[in-house]
């Protein structure tokens, strides 16, 4: 016995050691920085040996940062653990990075860096990719034949179908009486709409693919979330002490699988793929099948880089749309005075007794509109943008090297109360045009959802690295929207229970919205 308390003893007396050395290596590392060079940082709290200022931040990342941010400015430097990250929370600053030296912060990086080691894609990414021929490849081939501009119009049939689904659900719901979970009806919306556009061919084959391909991302998701916080950023995020990232790789592989076997029915079939379809008959694994099989293409596509796409896509359209759409719904629930003011409109620009409201109908919906950019300046869909400098660069007077890394919190700039009045409350008119009789200031009719004149408001990002399925995503969130308050009233079936709190990076809610639908206008008969 006395052996082992010896032993127990001697192995506190090492990890004591081993800490000790670390911090004095750390401490003359950072004084010779000071004393050795003429380097400018911008403000830091004092950071901890080995952990930095991860005793400082908490899961709500983007809330803690904010204020961190009131007491050290609007450029300050945080350590996750052992890497410094400069954090930007004014819309100065972010025009700075994101305009003005936009080349220069063109890289990004993925912030959750503690899991990258459990990615079987790692350095195959599309959206965190490095500025150069890869990312500048992909992105043309969104915004040509993906995810932008008329592009959207050859999936219309699509999005209609589904939203008509949805509805059609929630009203079989109202009749019965039954409550719903919207957050999950909107998720299955979403994940269907994107596996239609994605693999459209395969999904009129085997109409569960989509259930199929949700029910694996939501693996994914599920154990790539029960990941702490520590396990995601500290010290010790390089170990699989519980063997979370081994899960996190074997829910990853199935998806693989499941691609691969996709992949290769597109191959069995590339007479279909050049057979001369028209463009609107192809699906996007169509498109990227084409280029992977092409010899003569500007760059080489690899069988894991379609995959990774495909993984992304996936995650981005499907959680944040759901997401954002939820947030605004409940935005409504709790505004009941916002919600009628939205239902009338509609009613006098569409009519309440003859037709849905279309995507069409969207640029003459300007309070609809007004709503929508309210919900994702207070709950925006990617709260924290990520971008690493590719050049020496001196940004507020201080110094940034090139590989640093760099987050612009949205969430700060968007609650910022030097630019928003009552910034923490839900008001969809500061972004409608003033009337003579309002004494309020607080109006920004100019803003876009773009993000790329004013820096106050950034819900897709800005810049080259803005989101690209942004106009998809909003094209759905806006239409989807306006349908759910021209057809139905809403009555939470837990009033008490509404949580506004959301969870991991993308926004999505922590707890479900369980409310009871009741038609107002059946959608089936219109």
């Amino acid at each position: 016995m006395a052996t082992d308390d010896h032993g127990f003893a001697y192995y506190c007396y090492l990890c004591s050691t081993w800490i000790a050395i670390i911090a004095l290596v750390q401490l003359v590392i950072k004084t010779c920085t000071i004393f050795c060079t003429k380097t400018r940082h911008p403000p830091s709290p004092r950071a901890l040996p080995i952990i930095g200022h991860l005793h400082l931040l908490s899961s709500s990342l983007p809330n803690s940062l904010k204020t961190l941010a009131g007491q050290y400015g609007p450029l300050m430097l945080i350590r996750f653990g052992s890497t410094p990250v400069f954090v930007v929370s004014d819309a100065r600053t972010a025009r700075e990075i994101l305009k003005t030296h936009d080349v220069d912060f063109a890289s990004k990086f993925t912030l959750a860096f503690g899991l990258s080691k459990f990615d079987i894609y790692d350095g195959y990414t599309f959206f965190n990719a490095e500025y150069g021929t890869y990312w500048r490849f992909m992105k043309k081939l969104c915004m040509t034949k993906l995810f932008a501009g008329t592009q959207l119009d050859r999936f219309i049939h699509i999005r209609e179908q589904e939203t008509l689904k949805l509805l059609r659900s929630l009203v079989e719901k109202s009749r019965a009486g039954q409550p719903c979970d919207l957050g999950e009806e909107l998720s299955v919306l979403s994940s269907n709409i994107i596996c239609r556009m994605a693999i459209g061919k395969r999904c009129i084959e085997n109409p569960n693919l989509p259930v199929e391909i949700r029910n694996l991302i939501g693996d994914i998701m599920k154990n790539a979330a029960k990941f702490s916080f520590n396990e995601v950023f500290g010290p010790f995020s390089r170990f699989d002490f519980l063997g979370k990232g081994q899960r996190l790789v074997s829910a990853t592989c199935k998806y693989d699988r499941l691609m691969e076997q996709l992949m290769k029915k597109y191959e069995e079939q590339v007479e279909l793929i050049n057979g001369g379809d028209h463009d609107g008959e192809k699906d996007v694994m169509d498109i990227l099948m084409e280029t992977f099989k092409d010899n003569n293409a500007e760059l080489k596509l690899t069988r894991m880089h379609i995959k990774k796409f495909f993984l992304e896509i996936f995650f981005a359209g499907v959680e944040t749309m759901a997401a954002a759409m939820q947030s605004a719904i409940t935005e409504l629930i709790q505004n009941p005075t916002v919600f009628t003011k939205l239902r009338e409109e509609i009613c006098m620009t569409v009519g309440s007794d003859h037709r849905l409201v279309k995507e069409s109908d969207v640029p003459n919906l300007p309070f609809l509109q007004a709503v929508v950019k309210e919900t994702l300046r207070l709950s925006p869909v990617g709260s924290l943008r990520a971008r690493q400098c590719n050049v020496d660069s001196k940004i507020n007077g201080y110094d940034i090297k090139a590989g640093s890394r760099i987050l612009i919190n949205g969430y700060a700039i968007m609650r910022d109360s030097n630019t928003w009045d009552r910034p923490d409350e839900f008001m969809p008119e500061r972004f409608l045009p003033a009337k003579s009789t309002d004494s309020s200031e607080d109006h920004h009719p100019a803003l876009d959802f773009k993000g790329d004149q004013d820096f106050h408001y950034l819900p897709f990002g800005s810049g080259r690295r803005a989101c690209v399925g942004a106009s998809h995503g909003l094209v759905v969130t806006l239409s989807t929207i306006g349908m759910l308050v021209q057809c139905f009233d809403w009555e939470l079936k837990d009033a008490d229970k509404i949580d506004t709190k959301t969870t991991g990076y993308s926004g999505s809610r922590a707890l479900p919205l369980a409310c009871y639908p009741t038609t107002s206008f059946d959608p089936t008969k219109a």
